[in-house]
């Protein structure tokens, strides 16, 4: 099956395919880590080592996960010795969450691009406190010569494909893996053409890459199922963002690709009501959310997956919660998805590059920090 039409896959569940892994990337933080250590986490990674190019090769004709594979990954694990290649990105590159919270222990690593997809934050959150998440879409290369129009929102301004790591892992840890990011409910598996980076953080991320590609699942929450009507419209939380940052420093990323993540405008609040109107709708809406998702665990089955009836029931609350935002919250305290005035994020039309000129200092600071961190 062609990995695009897998991304289709499941759309009846609408609103279930985003609201089990929101909210799981939601409560989350407030649940306890694994470790608490955080420099052994980020010394673990970078020992792991790189991932070999024979086991590369072995990749080239893989091919997603369908549903009933994805159910038998746990069980057969123990008797299959082959790895699979998962392509992570978002907070899934910060050894915090990926050691620490989700416990994962990648075998090898490496560095890439996937010109296929590209990062996006259309992934709806929880108002006020964590706006949107990572996710990914397929994208059409532009052709050479071809110009795009630049988008509204800077967050979506990168142009290139996907920059992430691929971590090859046992069967038993991916199954954690869709376990841990909604009990295999809120994403589809893929399989998507990537290319190896430069050892060199200064180089540039090829528009177009070279050489032999080479194949790695990762996880997909299809954009037709947001429940907002604009699903570019959210900035990601402070915190979030850093997860994300922190890891591309983690994993010394290209400096281009962390240019752009440094420069991402995160929600913050801006007036007393919306700082009022955060505190009641965490007030609400945070205990339920941390009690039934702490409690759902329970109900786990052996594959790691959720019960279709608790699927359908945290989609429930997830609906519940945005349609009291759209009318009460939004209407009587103000934006929960974007900060008040940041209408072109970043964006300044005027410079050819589309950087804010006012954030280039700032820039210029974190690339100095990022140099003395690696």
């Amino acid at each position: 099956m062609d990995s695009r039409e897998s991304y289709h896959r499941g759309e009846s569940s609408l609103p279930a395919a985003v609201a089990v892994s929101s909210i799981a990337e939601t409560v989350e933080p407030i649940l306890p880590a694994k470790s608490s250590r955080q420099k052994k986490l980020q010394h673990d990674l970078r020992a792991t080592s790189k991932t070999s190019l024979e086991r590369r090769q072995r990749s080239r004709n893989d091919q997603a996960f369908d549903s009933i594979q994805v159910t038998a990954l746990a069980s057969t694990a123990e008797q299959d010795d082959e790895t699979v290649l998962y392509l992570g990105y978002g907070s899934n590159l910060a050894a915090e969450t990926f050691l620490g919270k989700r416990g994962i222990r990648p075998l090898s690593q490496i560095n890439i691009v996937a010109p296929s997809i590209a990062l996006t934050f259309d992934l709806p959150g929880i108002p006020y406190s964590e706006p949107c998440f990572a996710n990914s879409r397929y994208r059409d290369a532009p052709s050479d010569g071809e110009e795009k129009p630049r988008p509204p929102y800077h967050k979506n301004a990168w142009k290139k494909g996907l920059v992430g790591v691929v971590y090859e892992v046992t069967k038993q840890d991916y199954a954690h893996i869709i376990a841990t990011e909604g009990g295999g409910a809120g994403y589809h598996d893929v399989v998507v053409d990537c290319y190896a980076l430069d050892d060199d953080p200064n180089l540039l991320v090829p528009a177009q890459p070279s050489g032999t590609p080479f194949k790695a699942h990762t996880l997909y929450a299809h954009r037709e199922q947001s429940l907002r009507p604009n699903p570019d419209y959210a900035q990601p939380s402070a915190r979030y963002l850093k997860l994300i940052t922190d890891g591309a420093g983690e994993h010394n990323l290209p400096m281009e690709y962390r240019h752009f993540l440094s420069n991402i405008r995160t929600y913050h609040t801006t007036t007393s009501k919306q700082q009022i109107g955060s505190f009641i709708f965490l007030a609400v809406w945070g205990p339920i959310f941390a009690f039934f998702f702490g409690s759902a665990k329970m109900f786990l089955d052996k594959h790691g997956r959720y019960p279709d009836w608790m699927v359908d029931y945290l989609a429930a609350m997830f609906t519940a919660c945005w349609a009291s935002y759209d009318r009460f919250f939004l209407k009587l305290f103000g934006d929960g998805e974007r900060t008040i005035g940041d209408d072109l994020d970043g964006v300044d039309e005027d410079s050819p590059t589309g950087v804010d000129l006012e954030k280039v200092p700032l820039l210029a600071t974190e690339a100095s920090k990022i140099e003395s961190y690696v």
